[in-house]
């Protein structure tokens, strides 16, 4: 029996590198060589809580780890169509029938191989240019989340933007915006070397939120609007929480003119209360961004043309063989921008 390296959840903040059996795929399966797998904050949000609660009745179980990987195709089943071994592919963690792939399915792409069951182009996967690196194909699920929060706040070229929190997503974020000729975009932060990247990506201006009066600055930078009492406000027209904190919400109803949207792509950890009544005088629109709908190989083109611009978001690039390396970065605040693991060849 061939077996291959995994890494799964442990104990409370840790991972275990576990040897498994190397899938075998069937008829209408591939078998992809990990090359590069990217970490996330629903990686180390199931290494806090030691697990997953996958089991009988709700129990925690180990989870195999890994959702946004990048590799290259070793094996092909009888019955798939227009894949061959040598391509190189981004995935659809949410296209395999055994459950989200490093999400509580049965496959994690933190491995030396993974499965693709039933295996489609389109729906499980696409195929890219040998002009990407793997590490920046990688890149590929998190951008498609940050490309869906866009697509939902239906942003216009004349719309001024503030994105909150300058990791991957909204680093993202402002990059699809840019690409889609939005005029002004800021990103705020409390940490300067992300506002340094965001400068780098694209974004029009930045506030460091920890020294700056977040409103007063938006007023400086979009203009000055009004809510429906006339009182002033930013003329900033989209907010986009990235951050997953009260303070967003919180200075978004405090800040926001008649007819501004709060768009949400991060995960709030905790409950926030919110000024219902600041949003009425706002007319503020909130619209939850979950996932990607439709945008998971939609956006693999434009990173394929824009793929330099979109490597300046990874600030770690770590061997599979320091993996656990790679996981404590990623379980520090602040350390780390964007970590992905490589692979060797």
């Amino acid at each position: 029996m061939a077996t291959m390296k995994s890494v799964q959840t442990g104990a409370v903040d840790k991972i275990d590198v576990v040897d498994v059996e190397r899938p075998v795929p069937g008829p209408k399966d591939a078998l992809m060589k990990i090359r590069a797998c990217g970490i996330c904050g629903t990686d180390t949000f199931f290494l806090h809580i030691g697990g997953g609660p996958f089991g009988p009745g709700g129990a925690m179980v180990p989870v195999p780890l890994g959702h946004e990987p990048a590799g290259e195709i070793v094996e092909v089943g009888a019955e798939v169509e227009g894949l061959k071994a040598g391509d190189r592919v981004v995935v659809n963690p949410q296209g395999a029938p055994s459950g989200i792939i490093g999400c509580g399915g049965r496959h994690g792409a933190m491995s030396d191989y993974l499965l693709l069951e039933d295996c489609e182009i389109g729906k499980s996967v696409t195929v890219f240019p040998d002009t990407v690196p793997f590490d920046v194909a990688a890149l590929n699920e998190p951008m498609a989340v940050a490309r869906h929060a866009v697509n939902r706040s239906e942003a216009r070229p004349g719309d001024k933007v503030v994105i909150f929190g300058a990791g991957p997503i909204g680093l993202g974020a402002a990059i699809w915006l840019k690409l889609r000729g939005v005029e002004h975009v800021v990103v705020a932060d409390v940490i300067a070397s992300r506002l340094e990247t965001a400068l780098a990506v694209g974004a029009d201006a930045v506030i460091n939120s920890a020294e700056e009066d977040v409103t007063a600055r938006l007023t400086e930078l979009h203009g000055q609007g009004a809510n429906a009492l006339g009182q002033p406000r930013p003329g900033t027209d989209i907010y986009i929480d990235a951050a997953g904190v009260a303070a967003v919400v919180n200075t978004t109803v405090d800040s926001a003119k008649w007819g501004a949207k709060l768009v949400m792509v991060a995960v709030q950890k905790k409950g926030a209360d919110i000024d219902l009544g600041g949003m009425l005088r706002s007319e503020l629109t909130l619209i939850a961004s979950q996932g990607y709908p439709t945008e998971i190989f939609e956006v693999t083109r434009e990173i394929v043309e824009h793929h330099e611009r979109f490597a300046k978001l990874i600030s770690h690039r770590v061997p599979f063989a320091e993996v656990g390396d790679a996981f404590e970065l990623a379980l520090t605040p602040g350390a780390a921008e964007k970590i992905v693991v490589t692979f060797d060849e």
